[in-house]
């Protein structure tokens, strides 16, 4: 797997660019709503494995989500702490306008 950037170097503007599509935003949300690391299998995502497979890439090469694997399955771990440090407030108001645009529909 990739080095996983360090989150101080990314540009503001690939962090917006990832988190533009809403795929991506669900799998952020998913995995700040679990509070722990998930698979990749265990967040249903409305696209095919290999689209998905994507989006976690983008995900991680904006440093949002670092990566691992636990025997073959590949988890994914939000970078909150570092990411709050780097971009202050930004992925908590991303979270709460995700979620009061979901309690809307």
């Amino acid at each position: 797997m990739p080095p996983h950037p360090d989150v101080r170097t990314v540009p503001l503007q690939r962090v917006l660019d990832a988190l533009v599509d809403p795929v991506r935003r669900l799998i952020v949300g998913e995995l700040d709503a679990a509070g722990r690391d998930l698979a990749c299998g265990a967040i249903d995502l409305p696209v095919s494995r290999s689209t998905a497979t994507h989006h976690f890439h983008v995900l991680r090469e904006a440093g949002l989500i670092r990566q691992y694997y636990v025997g073959t399955s590949r988890m994914n771990a939000l970078r909150r702490d570092e990411f709050d440090e780097a971009f202050p407030g930004l992925l908590a108001a991303l979270i709460a306008a995700d979620r009061r645009a979901a309690d809307r529909t």
